[in-house]
């Protein structure tokens, strides 16, 4: 179950609909606890620098629960299980609001496929992606360009 605060409804339904289509992509089920939560540009860069040491304002921060490589098998598991839902959890996502506002504004195109891009950017995060080689960049922009496309999301 994905909980996204300090969004209004259309953000919290398309932000839904990012990440289910996600799970399908990877053909997993929707076994997780996500939280993604939509901070101000000060909240951000505090977190940024806390956990990254870069003293900027950043557009998305990931903070995962476990490390996970899919397919998954959350009995592999026990002790992330949130015993309340009997879910995997995942993990943190926040999105900075203004600065996606302006970077929607820079790449020309709308707020709401800059908010799924950065929202789907830190699911993968979470699913165990990540970017810091070229090749995993790669592998990552192919992922996340094919999952706005199953929603009909583009620039």
């Amino acid at each position: 179950m994905i909980k996204i605060l300090f969004a209004n409804a259309d953000k919290k339904a398309l932000i839904k609909t990012v990440y289910l289509a996600a799970l399908g992509h990877f053909g997993v089920d929707d076994v997780f606890d996500i939280d993604i939560t939509f901070v101000g540009e000060k909240a951000i860069r505090k977190l940024n620098c806390e956990y990254r040491n870069v003293d900027k304002i950043t557009d998305v921060l990931s903070f995962p629960n476990v490390e996970i490589k899919l397919p998954v098998n959350i009995t592999e598991y026990p002790l992330d299980i949130n015993p309340e839902t009997g879910r995997l959890s995942l993990g943190d996502i926040m999105i900075c609001n203004k600065k996606a506002k302006a970077q929607a504004k820079e790449y020309g195109h709308s707020e709401a496929r800059e908010t799924a891009f950065l929202a789907l950017h830190g699911i993968l995060h979470l699913l165990g992606f990540d970017h810091v080689k070229k090749k995993d960049e790669q592998i990552m922009n192919e992922h996340q360009k094919a999952i706005l496309q199953k929603v009909n999301i583009s620039r």
